[in-house]
């Protein structure tokens, strides 16, 4: 059986960033996570990014490494990456939930803020409030 791992990150839109291109980072992403066995939620609030994504062990770290190095968001931050039992997300290659509530915003930003258990228990408690397309 694979080793299954997660990553929780947060970063911010780069400023010469169209707020449109999210949706394209989704189409693509959906179709080499497919391929990848990587499934996971991209949070998106017209600033920042909140992604959390799981699956084997090496593809997961090579998006990491691909994410690190991706210019359309800046101050990545991880604040949760760690081992997984069994997959959180079985509906969606990627599901996308671009929110303007000013509160999920504000979570959020907190949310950045945090660390390890912490920084994934408040994302996964935050999940149901978002409208997810998958």
């Amino acid at each position: 059986m694979t080793e299954l791992h997660e990553i929780l990150y947060c970063s911010l839109l780069a400023p010469d960033q169209p707020t449109e291109i999210v949706g394209q980072i989704v189409s693509r992403a959906r179709v080499r996570n497919a391929t990848e066995g990587i499934t996971g939620l991209l949070v998106f609030d017209g600033m920042r990014f909140c992604q959390h994504f799981e699956g084997p062990r090496r593809q997961v770290l090579g998006l990491l490494n691909r994410l690190e190095a991706d210019p359309r968001h800046t101050e990545m931050r991880v604040v949760y990456d760690g081992e997984l039992l069994g997959r959180r997300y079985r509906r969606f290659d990627m599901g996308l939930a671009q929110t303007e509530d000013d509160a999920e915003g504000e979570d959020i930003a907190i949310l950045q803020q945090l660390d390890g258990a912490e920084a994934l228990e408040r994302f996964l408690a935050l999940r149901p409030r978002f409208d997810i397309a998958g």
